[in-house]
C-alpha cells in the first residue's frame, strides 16, 4: 500500500446494526476508508460498480441475493475483484465455499478488530486470509481433498433431490438459519426443520456440517454438468 493511500472498502451486510458497527469500527483505522455501504446482494453488485473499491467486506448469507452469489456475478464481470466474507461460521465447509467462488478471505464474525485490520491489509497485498491455522499449503490441500472427495463419490450421482430440497439445500449452504430460509421461502419454520430433517435422513447424515460439505459438492458438480 503506498503511503497515505487508504484501503477504500464496501460493506455490505443486511443486518443493519452489525453492518454499523463494522464501519464504525473501521472508521476507527486510519488506513482504510468505507466508501459505501449495501444492505442485500442485489445492492452490493450495482455498488460495486458504482464505487469499484479495492475490497468487498460482505456477510456470506444476505436475502434476494447471497453474498456468494453477488461475488460471483461480480468477478465474471471484474475478475480482480477482491472480497472477505464474514459469517457466523468459519468450518472447513465454508472456507472451501469461499475459496470456489474466487473470495480472497473468511473471517468470523466475533473477530477481534487487530485481526480484521489484518486480514484487510493482506487482502489488499493480494494474499488471501481465512484465519490463522489455514495457510497457502493447507488450502491448496482442502482443494484438493475435496475435489478428490466428491469425484469419488457416487453419492452424488446417486442422489436424487426435488426441486424444494434443492432450494432448501442451496440456502442451507449458503449460511442461512431456518428462520431466514422460511422468509425467502415464502414457508414456515417448521416447514424448513421438516426439509433439514428429511435431507439428513436422506442422505444418511447426523451433522449439519455432513449436509453442508455434500451441498457445496453437490451444487458444483451440477453447475459442471451444465458447462
Amino acid at each position: 500500500m503506498k503511503q497515505n493511500q487508504s484501503i477504500r472498502i464496501l460493506v455490505a451486510d443486511d443486518h443493519t446494526l452489525f453492518r454499523q458497527g463494522v464501519i464504525r469500527l473501521l472508521k476507527d483505522n486510519k488506513k482504510v476508508i468505507v466508501i459505501g455501504e449495501a444492505k442485500n446482494g442485489s445492492e452490493l453488485i450495482a455498488r460495486y460498480f458504482n464505487l469499484m473499491p479495492d475490497i468487498i467486506l460482505v456477510d456470506i448469507s444476505m436475502p434476494e441475493v447471497s453474498g456468494i452469489e453477488a461475488v460471483e456475478r461480480i468477478l465474471e464481470k471484474d475478475p480482480y475483484a477482491k472480497s472477505i466474507f464474514m459469517s457466523m461460521d468459519d468450518g472447513e465447509e465454508y472456507v472451501y465455499k469461499v475459496l470456489k467462488t474466487g473470495g480472497c478471505g473468511l473471517v468470523n464474525k466475533n473477530i477481534m478488530d487487530e485481526e480484521l485490520y489484518y486480514a484487510i491489509e493482506k487482502v489488499y497485498r493480494g494474499e488471501k486470509y481465512f484465519g490463522g491455522k489455514w495457510t497457502e499449503g493447507s488450502l491448496n490441500q482442502l482443494l484438493n481433498d475435496y475435489e478428490a472427495n466428491h469425484k469419488g463419490n457416487s453419492k452424488f450421482d446417486e442422489t436424487k433431490l426435488n426441486f424444494r430440497e434443492e432450494q432448501v439445500l442451496n440456502l442451507i449452504v449458503e449460511g442461512m438459519k431456518s428462520k431466514e430460509i422460511a422468509d425467502n421461502l415464502n414457508l414456515s419454520k417448521k416447514s424448513i426443520d421438516y426439509y433439514r430433517s428429511t435431507l439428513l435422513r436422506k442422505l444418511e447424515f447426523n451433522t449439519q456440517a455432513e449436509l453442508i460439505k455434500f451441498g457445496i459438492n453437490y451444487f458444483n458438480i451440477k453447475r459442471e454438468k451444465q458447462i
